[in-house]
């Protein structure tokens, strides 16, 4: 009996040993550029997330190597998952507060305004009602994340890989875009740090790209920022359900089940703002978890980077370009246009 019981705790600790063999050198590469990013942000006093970005994209080759890519794919989603939720400790109650109903309102209606906008310019392309559903969903919800729910309530017969490769390429590409050049409009445009938190949050697809964007103007703007993304997140479900029932058929199932489609990390993010605005936590603990939470950000971003391959980008064709591009300018100006006429 106790012969039995050792075999099985050997074989589990081979088995954890050899996991994280596998994902070993993907985390390391992610961490070492994460590293010379800070030592760069540090030295020419640019954002840290940003030298993470272009340094992860100089690097795409490490990617090709199949040893890597655990590792960079466990860094960019669920490292990148764990450090969104951290970021709950960040979150005042009172500056939610002090928003308002008005900046949700904008997002929520730009959002279902999105939606439509993807199915009628998908229309006019010539392309199929599907795509513009699936594309236009990864941009007004949450990019990649909402693309993977929405493709698995889609219509077999219509649906195919090629789509969502096509809009994962297009959103991932597009939000890294956005993530730069996003913080240079807000300057421009001469947004305050609120409101530039409402539209980073609110138009950025990708949750990393937009806590990225946001604490690189400031600390407010990415609260802020962060609040107004997790709010599209958590609109997902009803989203996904809608989609479902608009497209079912006679013999249509949701796979694995309403659950697949709500993000852990959600929970996790407002339990921990929970607890920290109603002093469960302690003021140095707190601190120490923001600091965690920065850096496993900075790691994420930069294995987003790593994984991006601008080849692949240039090899798609001009009209899923071009509808995935349209749908993020906007979804963009909506959100600017809400802003300047109701905030």
């Amino acid at each position: 009996m106790s012969s039995g019981t050792d075999s099985k705790q050997l074989s589990s600790i081979s088995q954890f040993m050899s996991t994280c063999k596998s994902y070993y050198s993907g985390v390391a590469i992610s961490i070492i550029i994460a590293i010379a990013s800070g030592a760069l942000a540090s030295r020419y006093d640019a954002p840290v997330m940003l030298f993470a970005l272009l340094l992860g994209l100089a690097l795409h080759f490490l990617y090709e190597s199949p040893q890597h890519q655990a590792g960079i794919n466990f860094s960019s989603r669920s490292l990148l998952r764990f450090a969104v939720a951290l970021l709950g400790v960040r979150i005042a109650f009172s500056d939610i507060v002090s928003l308002g109903i008005t900046p949700p309102l904008i997002v929520i209606a730009s959002m279902a305004l999105m939606m439509l906008f993807g199915i009628v310019l998908a229309k006019a392309l010539g392309l199929s009602k599907v795509f513009g559903v699936l594309s236009g969903g990864s941009v007004a919800v949450c990019g990649v994340s909402a693309a993977a729910a929405i493709s698995t309530v889609l219509p077999k017969k219509e649906y195919e890989e090629k789509m969502f490769a096509l809009t994962v390429i297009g959103v991932t590409t597009l939000s890294t875009l956005a993530m730069v050049l996003y913080p240079v409009l807000v300057s421009y445009l001469g947004l305050s740090d609120e409101l530039a938190g409402v539209f980073i949050g609110g138009s950025i697809h990708d949750v990393a790209q937009v806590v990225g964007a946001g604490y690189s103007i400031s600390p407010e703007a990415g609260d802020i920022a962060t609040y107004i993304k997790l709010l599209r997140v958590a609109l997902l479900l009803p989203i996904v359900m809608i989609i479902f029932f608009a497209f079912k058929e006679k013999d249509g199932k949701m796979e694995g089940g309403v659950s697949t489609f709500i993000p852990t990390f959600l929970i996790g993010f407002f339990v921990l703002a929970v607890l920290n605005n109603v002093g469960l936590i302690p003021e140095v603990v707190a601190a120490a978890v923001k600091t965690l939470s920065s850096w496993c950000l900075v790691v994420s971003i930069a294995a987003i980077g790593v994984k991006t391959s601008l080849k692949q980008i240039v090899s798609v064709g001009w009209k899923p370009v071009f509808l995935i591009t349209a749908q993020t300018i906007v979804f963009a100006a909506l959100i600017l246009a809400g802003i300047y006429l109701f905030a």
